[in-house]
């Protein structure tokens, strides 16, 4: 939106985020206010024989299809480098440049949040396409990695604010069918941004042969994910009759994760949201009889087993839960995610 900024010198247009970005690498991009500042007619001319689709067509044209094309939403280390490998290193038109996150195996260290006391620590880490997993290591010379998680159940998200760094990445997997999370970032943000699109890059190429049949298309959206919504709400039990406790809440696709912490190792419980035809519903508002919520804002939802009460600090925060709740349980399930379903439903 509002692209009131222009690149005269590669004869593009952006918006106001995107325009600071560009004015860090002069040697390659020269902005302009489209509104505010004077042009020549060459620079006008040069605008209207250039444009964003024939930058792109030069610009992005061996550009893989894994690669994360950031939106005006996401973190501004994610559009930065977006950008400088765009025009800066020039990644997508250089096939040899983009070794770092398509060669199917990378090693390096980055800094990893302790599970128990908090603290970053330098950990070596390696991305093997062959193994299908990403390891990390304790120690420099452990023969053994510390854990083992499968590309099949990997996703990374850049969470800046919740790690409290701007190059903070959460990575998590599936550890016995439980969600596990862990909290990295690295000093330098081609490094850590090349991390991430080396783990969709591994995802891709798992993902097109457990899928033969499947298209880019089909594929690119299940590379990694972003949550549909994280934030505070207060939780009460199964029984309904302990007092409300407040949580952080993740939803992640159909798991309703609740963690005494947002940057706890694992959940304290993970719900599952199925879909309308399969008796799932969200309602506004809680049970008459409902007591020892300190907010007032009441979302409950039903599954078939039972019903699950929650309360937000404010309407606006209610409002959105339950959108995000409808989204989720307005999609139809795909067939794997009945066998998510069967395995929560079984969960001592």
């Amino acid at each position: 939106p509002d692209p009131d900024w222009a690149s005269h010198s590669l004869g593009i247009f952006i918006c106001l985020n995107c325009s600071g970005i560009h004015r860090n690498i002069p040697q390659v991009s020269k902005v302009k206010s489209v509104r505010l500042d004077d042009w020549d007619d060459a620079q006008v001319e040069f605008m209207a024989s250039n444009g964003n689709n024939v930058a792109k067509a030069k610009y992005e044209s061996k550009m893989p299809p894994f690669y994360y094309k950031p939106t005006f939403l996401d973190c501004q280390l994610l559009r930065e480098q977006w950008i400088r490998a765009k025009y800066e290193r020039k990644e997508f038109i250089h096939s040899e440049k983009q070794e770092p996150y398509s060669a199917g195996y990378r090693e390096g260290f980055l800094w990893k949040r302790g599970r128990d006391n908090g603290q970053f620590l330098s950990r070596k880490f390696v991305l093997s396409e062959r193994e299908g997993a990403l390891k990390y290591f304790n120690k420099n010379d452990a023969k053994e990695p510390k854990a083992i998680m499968k590309i099949e159940h990997l996703n990374a998200t850049f969470q800046p604010a919740k790690i409290g760094n701007p190059h903070g990445l959460q990575i998590t997997y599936l550890k016995d069918n439980s969600t596990r999370n862990i909290f990295v970032y690295h000093e330098d943000g081609k490094e850590i941004v090349d991390w991430f699109n080396a783990i969709r890059a591994a995802r891709f190429h798992y993902l097109q042969v457990a899928f033969p049949g499947a298209s880019d298309a089909d594929l690119v959206p299940k590379l990694s994910r972003n949550y549909l919504k994280e934030g505070y709400m207060e939780k009460t039990g199964p029984k309904q009759t302990e007092g409300f406790k407040k949580r952080w809440f993740t939803m992640d696709d159909r798991r309703l994760m609740y963690f005494k912490d947002p940057l706890d190792a694992f959940a304290r419980g993970e719900v599952f949201i199925g879909s309308k035809e399969n008796s799932y519903k969200v309602l506004e508002g809680l049970p008459p009889s409902t007591q020892g919520n300190h907010w007032q804002h009441g979302i409950t939802i039903v599954t078939p087993d039972r019903k699950f009460l929650f309360a937000c600090e404010t309407e606006d925060d209610q409002l959105e839960w339950i959108t995000t709740f409808q989204k989720v349980i307005s999609r139809p399930m795909l067939p794997q995610e009945y066998a998510v379903e069967a395995h929560f439903k079984h969960k001592p």
